[in-house]
């Protein structure tokens, strides 16, 4: 399902920001500390903290191809974010 909205993260904790498998995203870290974002070929978390790119607070992405973010996951992925140190606002838009 479509998404344009923002995602409150709770820190210390994987947050599921795409509900539907996708393969192109935009997202943006609004408000907190660092996030990870990590891509995952099924709809459970990931495993590791090692599975994420680090985004402060104010970066992001448009339009970003999850092959070229994590293109060791296999595609009809789902994305993640984990907040460090506290929780952050993650604005999410995919279709």
């Amino acid at each position: 399902m479509a998404q344009n909205t923002t995602i409150n993260c709770a820190p210390g904790e994987w947050t599921l920001l795409t509900d539907s498998n996708i393969t192109m995203l935009t997202f943006q870290n609004r408000r907190g500390g660092d996030v990870l974002i990590a891509v995952t070929a099924t709809p459970s978390p990931p495993s590791t903290l090692a599975a994420g790119v680090i985004y402060k607070a104010g970066e992001g992405e448009v339009g970003l191809d999850l092959a070229l973010l994590q293109p060791g996951v296999t595609l009809g992925a789902r994305v993640y974010a984990y907040a460090q140190g506290e929780a952050a606002d993650v604005f999410v838009s995919h279709a």
